[in-house]
């Protein structure tokens, strides 16, 4: 019996690019998303194309309890699961104050509550394999303060130190723990964020999904710690450790401007 990657968030974007970088490598999928209809498609699409098993399971995430649920229905068909892809998430612009409360909560669970409490159901499954897998997508926005995106930026710098950490921890098991931080890309984000307006300026920094997910499933079975696709995103990340906070909040406040 092969084993199994599970994606959260598969339904398009990078989520969708991911599980078809790893069907093309030979991995059954697990595909988890809100709309059962993509899952369906994706689930023909990729099991005629790249002859792999896949298994689709609908919910949303943001649910509290929704990550335990996922966890049971796998342990129940007793999936083998040896890659946990967190992709799941969104982000919400504007600033804080005016922006609903409810909203803003629901985008923090997805964001950080739910890969904490998938990982960690997923964990005891994920140590029975020879080597396991698990990548936490996060975004170049986790390495500094956003204004307008203030609670995306930190949900996802939460990401980001919870990977490093717990890369740590399991560092002498059979899992690798690996953060993926991409810049825009041409995923919907902008539109679920509610950004638009701004299509002009976000496209002339968009990657492609397949590149973004092939770096990230490379750099993943290589064991690497922490991946920023595209230079100029490397260079961002870079320049945040070494520029004064108080420039680069500036400068993301002007780009991202309500």
């Amino acid at each position: 019996m092969s084993n199994y990657a599970l994606i959260t968030g598969s339904s398009k974007g990078i989520g969708m690019a991911i599980a078809k970088s790893l069907a093309k490598r030979g991995f059954d999928l697990i595909l988890v998303a809100r709309s059962e209809n993509q899952l369906r498609d994706l689930k023909k699409q990729f099991s005629e194309t790249y002859g792999v098993k896949v298994e689709i399971f609908t919910t949303d995430l943001s649910v509290p309890g929704a990550a335990h649920k996922l966890e049971v229905w796998c342990s129940d068909n007793s999936f083998p699961v040896s890659v946990l892809i967190n992709n799941a998430g969104y982000g919400v612009w504007g600033n804080f104050e005016n922006i609903v409360l409810e909203e803003q909560l629901n985008m923090m669970q997805l964001n950080m509550n739910t890969v904490v409490e998938l990982t960690h159901h997923m964990l005891p499954t994920l140590k029975k394999q020879k080597q396991s897998y698990i990548l936490n997508v996060a975004s170049t926005a986790a390495y500094q303060a956003l204004p307008t995106f203030s609670l995306y930026a930190a949900s996802k710098a939460f990401v980001l130190s919870f990977t490093r950490g717990l890369r740590f921890e399991l560092r002498k098991t059979n899992i690798s723990v690996t953060c993926l931080s991409p810049g825009p890309a041409d995923t919907g984000f902008v539109d679920r964020a509610g950004l638009s307006k701004l299509n002009d300026v976000t496209a002339k920094f968009n990657m492609r999904a397949d590149s973004v997910a092939e770096i990230a499933i490379e750099g993943m079975l290589n064991n690497r710690s922490e991946i920023i696709p595209g230079f100029t995103n490397k260079i961002s990340a870079f320049a945040s450790r070494i520029l004064p906070k108080s420039i680069l909040e500036y400068a993301g406040a002007n780009i991202f401007k309500k």
